[in-house]
């Protein structure tokens, strides 16, 4: 490993005429503009605190209330009822002494004013929270809106009228609260019923039984207690034992990934694309720095914001390995990212003279980069790899080899880094010969690469490959797939309808020719685990959420029926399901599973495999599509099974006790794992006047050995775009006819619906809220 380039401000040398002093200007100069930066954006928290710390109230408002008291004192009223002259009597001696009557009497009314609106805010802030508490919005039909949630909504208007920061609404979130036992067990034997013979959900539902009446409640006072205290009394445990406890690989088994147009690459320049890439995602972290994002909110017109915790850690990040726990490291702020090319690892400033380099500077040192003839040096080219291995040899590495001198330095660079960034050498994309294997073959290089060309440890890399075709992936631990997708459209449409390119598809702007040369930072591959992923990617073009909605059926409910009868046509049965939902309408809110195998839908897919009535079918499948639906609007709302279960699992381990039911309900497999992209900036992309940009989202592996992965993202009123991935070690799956058999499934229930009389379709059916998965 070579150490990387430090920027040095003097150096000195003993000589026999004394010490030379060596001053550099260019690295004095840099060290200055980089301190400006710094505070000026450590001015901007600060104001940013005050504002956010003041919501749903402003600062002005202080004003306001000071006024307002100092009039009614010279109307010779007392607003206080007589606060302002006990607050006068407990004035120290010396300000008795030094102002006189009047002064001590302004500044007594200054205190109650201030104490006054403060008072107000906490007011405010209370009420903003019972508010946000109020979730029955989610599960009213479809036409009339009741009194109360009329009233809700006013009100929520009138306290959310002023223009929120990204982080204004966290202090006012409700926490997450804590199902009761009784319920959690009775939707778990539930959502098992069809999934279990007769003697096992007898078994099975004693085994319930007994945890009730006897461990449970005493779990169940733990859990509580920490509920009290905890701002969420899931996510930390939730981060620490599923992500960062795990020892196995991250890479294919967490990380997931997103990927570029479907049909559209805006320049087949590498180094243009990269130049716009990075730009956007800096333009990006400046928003976030700034808290110029608004809080994404839900739909029914109203202003539910949603929790922004996770945005807090998305740049700057690593995950770094332990010998039993990984760790999160967060930094204030980087000024440059790192980036992989051909084995050598770069270090490339963004920052010059305190100003963000243009999109064609970053091209132009990005294309130093690709020109840059120098091999590898020893180790470097697979150095990536340790981060795509098991976690304790990783660790082990880390402390023989980069604990300390140049292989720590260097290490360092690039964990600090704003985030990673690969050239690759291939092309990757649709077109070609074969459009339908390169979409394959573009999700596994996403998914894992060469296993050492990408640092899975990161919170989020991007890859850019040799046709201008770009795509990243995201560390699990740190945040959900909706926080990086939000990310991800930003970046994809001001690359290509802010930034743009000149005719000649290079980044547009000017280039200053005296940027210093990017400098190196720099050394058991995971072929096998790569290997063993089968990746399949089509987009679904017969139809898409215009017609589903039309039937008066959810479109997530359709997919997930789909994905049902999709499953039983190839395995023969039916199997535990896992559905991501997200729980962001609580503070700190991550994820919930929706338990999309339910006794409804299974009755469904029996009655039409079985030949029964297409009437019979129907009314069937409507019972299925409004129970999903059901069962999503529980999980958002925090009486979901899994998340509960999982955290008195942790509570028992803390005890010592063993529980038989949650330990076999723990060690079930979910071998269909399921997600929905969501599309959550709408006004960023014209889809009518420009059909071609749409995304295909992304994906993840497999979460079972012998089971599927599959993500999917609705794009538009006529698509659905699949990923689909499972291992080739496994002779019962395959990818590819599990995609034909979801092709199938949609057509045959889409042909199903189609056929159904218009008197006979419902007039009302219940509301979607928006989902963010």
């Amino acid at each position: 490993m070579a150490e990387a380039h430090q920027a040095v401000a003097f150096q000195f040398t003993i000589t026999p005429e004394g010490i030379d002093l060596q001053l550099s200007y260019q690295a004095l100069n840099q060290i200055y503009h980089s301190g400006v930066r710094s505070w000026k954006r450590r001015v901007s928290r600060m104001r940013n605190r005050v504002i956010k710390g003041v919501y749903p109230a402003s600062p002005s408002s202080w004003l306001f209330v000071v006024i307002a008291i100092l009039a009614t004192l010279y109307m010779r009223s007392d607003p206080s009822m007589g606060l302002i002259d006990k607050i006068q009597q407990h004035l120290p001696l010396s300000l008795h002494v030094s102002l006189s009557s009047q002064g001590q009497t302004m500044l007594s009314a200054l205190v109650f004013s201030t104490l006054l609106w403060l008072s107000l805010i906490l007011a405010l802030r209370f009420c903003l929270k019972l508010l946000l508490s109020y979730h029955q919005w989610m599960f009213e039909m479809h036409g009339p809106v009741s009194n109360t949630t009329k009233v809700w909504v006013t009100l929520l208007r009138l306290l959310s009228s002023r223009k929120p920061l990204l982080y204004s609404y966290q202090t006012s979130l409700p926490h997450l609260p804590v199902p009761t036992i009784k319920d959690t067990l009775s939707r778990y034997l539930q959502s098992v019923r069809p999934l279990l013979s007769d003697p096992a959900y007898k078994r099975m539902t004693e085994l319930a039984n007994g945890f009730e009446s006897n461990l449970g409640n005493r779990l169940q006072r733990y859990l509580k207690l920490k509920a009290l205290w905890a701002t969420n009394y899931v996510s930390d445990w939730w981060e620490e034992y599923i992500y960062l406890r795990s020892r196995g690989p991250i890479m294919v088994n967490s990380n997931y990934y997103g990927m570029d147009f479907l049909f559209v690459t805006p320049t087949s320049v590498q180094a243009a694309r990269a130049g716009n890439t990075i730009t956007a995602l800096l333009l990006y972290r400046r928003k976030v720095n700034r808290e110029e994002l608004k809080p994404v909110r839900e739909l029914r017109n109203t202003v539910i914001p949603l929790c922004a915790a996770q945005y807090e850690r998305m740049f700057n990040t690593t995950r770094t390995p332990g010998l039993e726990t990984d760790v999160l490291q967060h930094w204030q702020d980087s000024e440059y990212v790192a980036v992989y090319h051909k084995g050598r690892f770069f270090r490339l400033w963004v920052y010059n003279a305190g100003r963000l380099l243009s999109p064609r500077e970053i091209e132009h040192q990005i294309q130093r980069i690709l020109d840059d003839p120098s091999p590898p040096l020893p180790g470097e080219e697979r150095l990536g790899a340790l981060t795509a291995g098991d976690r304790v040899p990783w660790h082990q590495m880390r402390k023989q080899y980069f604990s300390s001198g140049i292989n720590k330095r260097s290490l360092d660079i690039i964990e600090r880094a704003a985030f990673f960034v690969t050239l690759d050498d291939e092309e990757q994309g649709m077109k070609g010969d074969d459009p339908a294997g390169n979409l394959d073959r573009y999700a596994k290089s996403l998914l894992h690469g060469k296993c050492y060309d990408r640092w899975f440890d990161k919170s989020f890399s991007i890859v850019i490959y040799k046709n201008g075709k770009n795509g990243l992936n995201a560390e699990h631990s740190w945040a959900d797939a909706p926080t990086i997708a939000h990310l991800w459209e930003f970046t994809l449409a001001t690359d290509a309808f802010q930034l743009g390119y000149t005719d000649d598809e290079h980044c547009k702007g000017d280039v200053d020719r005296m940027l210093p040369h990017p400098r190196s930072c720099c050394g058991t591959s995971r072929l096998s685990l790569a290997d063993d992923v089968d990746c399949h990617v089509f987009p679904f073009r017969e139809f898409g959420k215009g017609r589903v909605k039309k039937l008066r059926v959810s479109p997530d409910a359709f997919i997930q029926i789909s994905l049902q009868l999709a499953y039983y046509r190839d395995r023969g049965g039916f199997c535990l399901t896992y559905e991501a939902s997200m729980t962001r309408l609580f503070r700190e809110g991550r994820t919930e599973t929706v338990r999309s195998c339910s006794n409804e839908t299974c009755a469904f897919v029996k009655a039409l495999e079985g030949g029964e009535s297409a009437e019979q079918c129907r009314r069937l499948l409507r019972l299925a599509s409004e129970g999903h639906q059901n069962l999503y609007r529980m999980a958002m709302t925090g009486a979901g099974i899994d998340r509960h279960l999982f955290c008195l699992y942790v509570v028992s381990k803390y005890l010592g006790v063993d529980s038989p039911f949650l330990k076999e309900v723990l060690s079930e497999p979910w071998r269909l794992s399921t997600s929905q992209t969501p599309i959550q900036q709408i006004e960023l992309f014209d889809i009518k006047n420009h059909p071609d940009y749409i995304s295909l989202g992304g994906g993840f592996g497999p979460v079972a050995d012998d089971g599927y992965g599959v993500s999917y993202i609705i794009v538009g009123e006529d698509m659905i775009n699949f990923h689909v991935s499972s291992k080739y070690s496994c002779k019962e799956t395959d990818s590819h006819r599990f995609g034909a058999e979801i092709h199938k499934a949609l057509q045959d229930i889409m042909a199903l619906m189609s056929a159904e009389p218009k008197s006979a379709a419902p007039s009302r059916g219940p509301s979607q809220p928006k989902k963010q998965l």
